[in-house]
C-alpha cells in the first residue's frame, strides 16, 4: 500500500512522479540526475520549514512508527505485562520488562493501532483509568527492583468518555504524575507522535524528557483549542491554534518544558523507520548511561529541581502606599 500524502507535500510527489517516470524512460541521464538533485533540496527545504499545523499532521501520519514498532525494533527482549489488577487490561498502555543493550528496564508506551481492529482495541491510543493505574503498578514494580523506566508517549489525551470518568480518570492521572515524580529509579521520556493534555502527562514525569522531531507536545489539541476560542475548528483556525499553543519541539525545548529534540530521518520518521529506531536507541542508551552513576537521592532532588524550573511568571509589587 502507498504511503498517504499529506497535504504539503503535492510539490514533492508531483517531482516524485516526474522522475520516476524519468528514469523508467531514461536510466541514469543527465536529467535524472538533475531531478535527484532537484528533489533533495526541495524536500530539505520543506520538511525543515514545517509549520506548527504541519508538524501535527506528521505526528498523527498513519504509517508513524508506534510503541510496538520500535519494540521490535530496537529492543532484545521484552515481556509484556497486562492488567490493572482492578478493572481490566487497557490496550492503549502497553508495559513490560524488557533488554536494552546492557540494560534492563521496565518499557511503558501508548499504542494507537494500525488497522481499524487495532485501533478499536487501543481507542486510538487514549488510554482509560485502568491503563494508567496498570502503568503506575508497573513503575512501582520497577523502582522495586531498581530498573530503570522508559516512557514512549504517542497519545492524542486520554479517553473522554463518562466510564472512564466514572471510575477516576483525572484522579489516575494525578496520582501517576504524583508517583512519578518521587519514584527511586530513573526515568525517561520521549514523545514520539502526539504529545496530548493529560494522556501524555500520565506517563510524562520523568529526569529526562525528549521529544522527536516532528512530534508535539500540548495541553489541547490544536481542533479543541480552535472550538474554544472561535467556536469552530477548521482550515483557518486550526494552524492559528497550533501556532498559539507552541507545541513543537523547537519552541517547547526554548522555553525549557523538554530536554532534547531527536532528529528524524527527512521526511518523518515513517520514511525510515530503521533509521528512526537507531537514532531513539542512541538516546535511550546515552540518557541510560549517564543516570545510573547518578546515586538515587541527587537523582530525587534533580527532579524536584527540574520541575520546579519551569515555567516563567512576573510579579508586579503594590504601590508604596499599599505596602505593610
Amino acid at each position: 500500500m502507498p504511503t498517504p500524502r499529506l497535504p504539503f507535500e503535492k510539490e514533492i510527489v508531483a517531482l516524485e512522479e516526474a522522475l520516476a517516470r524519468k528514469e523508467a524512460a531514461a536510466p541514469g541521464s543527465d536529467e535524472v540526475r538533475q531531478l535527484r538533485r532537484e528533489l533533495a533540496a526541495l524536500r530539505r527545504q520543506v520538511y525543515t520549514n514545517l509549520s506548527p499545523w504541519e508538524t501535527v499532521l506528521m505526528a498523527r501520519h498513519p504509517d508513524r512508527p508506534q510503541t510496538l514498532d520500535y519494540v521490535d525494533l530496537i529492543l532484545d527482549e521484552f515481556v509484556e505485562l497486562h492488567g490493572d489488577r482492578a478493572i481490566g487490561n487497557d490496550r492503549a498502555i502497553r508495559a513490560g520488562f524488557a533488554r536494552l543493550g546492557e540494560f534492563r528496564m521496565m518499557l511503558i508506551g501508548h499504542q494507537k493501532g494500525r488497522n481499524l481492529k487495532e485501533r478499536s482495541e487501543c481507542f486510538y491510543g487514549c488510554a482509560h483509568p485502568e491503563g494508567y493505574r496498570k502503568a503506575l503498578s508497573k513503575m512501582r514494580l520497577a523502582a522495586k527492583f531498581r530498573l530503570p523506566i522508559v516512557c514512549l508517549i504517542d497519545t492524542p489525551g486520554a479517553y473522554p468518555g463518562i466510564a472512564a470518568e466514572e471510575r477516576g480518570q483525572a484522579q489516575l492521572i494525578a496520582t501517576s504524575i504524583l508517583e512519578m515524580s518521587r519514584l527511586p529509579t530513573p526515568i525517561v521520556c520521549v514523545i514520539i507522535g502526539e504529545g496530548g493534555s493529560g494522556g501524555a502527562l500520565g506517563i510524562g514525569v520523568g529526569d529526562r524528557v525528549s521529544m522527536l522531531e516532528h512530534a508535539y507536545y500540548s495541553v489541547i489539541s490544536p481542533e479543541g483549542c480552535a472550538g474554544i476560542l472561535w467556536k469552530v475548528a477548521d482550515d483557518a483556525t486550526k494552524p492559528r491554534a497550533a501556532a498559539a499553543l507552541k507545541l513543537t519541539a523547537r519552541d517547547l525545548l526554548r522555553l525549557g518544558v523538554i530536554d532534547d529534540v531527536i532528529p528524524e530521518p527527512l521526511g518523518g520518521a515513517h520514511r525510515d523507520p530503521r533509521e528512526m529506531s537507531k537514532m531513539l536507541k542512541t538516546h535511550l542508551l546515552r540518557s541510560l548511561r549517564e543516570f545510573r552513576s547518578i546515586p538515587v537521592e541527587s537523582l530525587l532532588e534533580r527532579r524536584y529541581e527540574k520541575y520546579r524550573r519551569m515555567g516563567v511568571f512576573a510579579v508586579q509589587n503594590p504601590p508604596a502606599e499599599n505596602r505593610t
